[in-house]
């Protein structure tokens, strides 16, 4: 029973165990109020014995000595059905009577006296069945040597305790089946809550999820939310679970795809350094094929000379890409302050000798010791770099203004031009390895025009350094940002008012 009861959806359950809480409730009220009222009604009955026994007693006491004497019987006020016995010694019947309706007393007869045999003469009351009488209540008293017994009808307090029990047990019959009907609707009612919620949690199992679908997972509406109730709790907890699920899954195809953009960035890299690294390869191949078939076909000189220059752009191709090989492995850098607007003033002075064709300027605006820690070598090539990009990217007589400023927390660089600027569609990319834009910007030659790798060594190197680059870029003006933090915050009165100066 218990086992298909558990079975069982919960509403059934909680409305099959509510019935049966108020079927033990009302049993409880009924039999309570029934043995209460049957005390009440039998207490009164007892009295009413006692009473009839005593008057009995007084009555027997007037003429002691004819112990079969029931005159008293004949005296008004005796309600009808009374029954009164003189006993002997031994507390046997001698005489036994009954009061009649509108009659004279009638005698028992040896079956109805038989039943009243063996009561004892201490005022207590027991209940006897006497044939063709019925069920009475009687005593025996012994007063002075004068015994007799008296006896009441039980038939109104059994009538009265049985329509007790009948109306009782309609009343409990008709509440218990308004309360079933009640606890039907309301717990109909209550549960709806909950049943949305699962067919909530149904319909999100169905999704397929194995493959990804992630997107429009349907929620429990905000109304079955309520923290208030368990339902609403339920209904909360399963949102939060849908959005942890959706997240995950997000997560997951983030994961998935930027493992599919780094193999393909991988193979792109591996493709464009192969490809970078055949070409000065190819060069000193055929230089030294030309010196072996003689040097009447070309100057040993010439030859010398470029496969020199091929070495030196293969040598500085392998380093870049063993830098980045080294900072993609997390390798730690050399940590020591190093002080920005130096560095920032030796790499413009180094790219105006390298590049006179252009005008270079220097601006500083610092509040205080433009001071980070970090690797001075490789925060010179990010300068350096950068600078070296304005100039390679842009015609002669372009403007280059490299600046320093420096705030509470960080130190930022500025390098920018007044050139021909980005494309759009490569903007995104330009931190990317291997990127380049030689259809819309003009490059110096071979040497200078670099493999592609100046500003992926750029963003490397600052985010190993804890710091950023962005880039901004429209026809006429080109900017780089690169913001690092600060060793300590800058000391007050130590304030550099800002200036632009040709370098």
């Amino acid at each position: 029973m218990t086992a298909r009861l558990r079975s069982r959806s919960l509403r059934t359950r909680l409305l099959v165990f509510i019935t049966a809480v108020l079927v033990c409730v009302c049993a409880a009220m009924a039999l309570t109020t029934v043995f209460a009222q049957r005390a009440y009604l039998m207490g009164n009955l007892d009295n009413q014995v006692s009473d009839a026994a005593e008057r009995g007693v007084g009555g027997a006491a007037l003429h002691p000595d004819l112990t079969r004497d029931l005159t008293f019987l004949n005296e008004s006020g005796h309600p009808a059905g009374m029954l009164a016995a003189r006993l002997d010694a031994e507390g046997d019947i001698i005489n036994a009577a009954v009061v009649s309706q509108d009659a004279p007393p009638r005698s028992l007869s040896t079956a109805q006296t038989s039943a009243l045999k063996g009561l004892a003469q201490d005022g207590s009351t027991h209940t006897r069945q006497v044939p063709g009488l019925g069920t009475y209540r009687v005593t025996a008293l012994n007063a002075s040597g004068v015994r007799v017994l008296a006896g009441l009808p039980m038939d109104d307090v059994l009538d009265t305790i049985s329509g007790l029990v009948e109306v009782e047990s309609v009343v409990a019959g008709v509440g218990l089946t308004v309360a079933g009907c009640v606890c039907a609707v309301v717990i109909r009612r209550q549960l709806r809550p909950l049943g949305r919620v699962a067919a909530t949690a149904v319909e999100v199992s169905r999704a397929p999820l194995g493959r990804g679908q992630v997107t429009g997972l349907t929620r429990v509406p905000e109304r079955d939310t309520d923290p208030g109730s368990e339902a609403g709790q339920v209904g909360a907890a399963l949102n939060r679970m849908i959005d942890h699920v959706e997240a995950s899954l997000t997560e997951r195809q983030r994961s998935e795809e930027q493992v599919r953009r780094s193999e393909e960035r991988m193979r792109r890299f591996l493709a464009d350094a192969s490809h970078e690294l055949r070409t000065p390869l190819a060069s000193i191949a055929g230089y030294a094929e030309l010196m072996n078939r003689g040097t009447d076909r070309i100057e040993p000189g010439l030859a010398w000379r470029r496969v020199n220059a091929e070495s030196a752009r293969m040598r500085s191709l392998v380093e870049d890409l063993l830098l980045l090989a080294r900072l993609d492995e997390g390798r730690p850098l050399q940590s020591a302050e190093v002080d920005m607007a130096a560095l920032v003033a030796e790499a413009v002075w180094d790219a105006r000798a390298a590049g006179a064709g252009h005008l270079w300027q220097l601006e500083l605006d610092l509040d205080g010791p433009s001071l980070v820690l970090g690797d001075e070598a490789r925060l010179h090539q990010v300068v350096a770099n950068l600078l070296a990009n304005a100039r390679v990217h842009t015609p002669v007589g372009t403007t280059v203004t490299a600046s320093v400023e420096v705030t509470s927390t960080t130190c930022v660089v500025r390098v920018r031009d007044d050139g021909p600027g980005i494309p759009p569609d490569l903007l995104p990319t330009v931190f990317e390895r291997f990127t380049r834009a030689d259809t819309s910007r003009t490059r110096a030659g071979v040497l200078e025009g670099g493999s592609g790798l100046g500003l992926a060594i750029v963003s490397a190197i600052t985010t190993a350094h804890g710091g950023r680059i962005e880039v901004e870029s429209t026809p006429g003006r080109t900017e780089f940002t690169l913001e690092l933090p600060v060793t300590e915050l800058p000391p007050t009165g130590t304030a550099i008012s800002a200036r632009t100066a040709p370098v």
